[in-house]
């Protein structure tokens, strides 16, 4: 295989996540949205804008981040699968 400076590209099929906002969600999605219109002079609509608000409320989490670093930075503590001693037939 040759050795290339750029990494295997991650996967970037997109998937659609289906939800239900509670009203007083979806009155503030709709300010938010009326606010970034009056802000950048374009409208976007409310399902282009969410997944952008999520990935900036997951980066802003700090403690997220750190589980998450920390989790992927300890090896895996299961223990190998092994047979159990409770398998082998018992004799009389």
């Amino acid at each position: 295989m040759p050795d290339l400076k750029l990494a295997k590209l991650p996967d970037r099929t997109p998937v659609k996540i289906t939800f239900k906002a509670g009203a007083d969600l979806n009155k503030s999605l709709e300010a938010y949205a009326a606010f970034y219109r009056d802000t950048y002079g374009q409208e976007e609509p409310i399902p282009e804008l969410v997944p952008y608000m999520l990935e900036a409320f997951l980066k802003s989490d700090s403690a997220f981040n750190k589980a998450r670093r920390e989790k992927s930075a300890t090896p895996s503590t299961r223990p190998a699968a092994r047979r159990s001693r409770d398998a082998t037939p018992a004799t009389t």
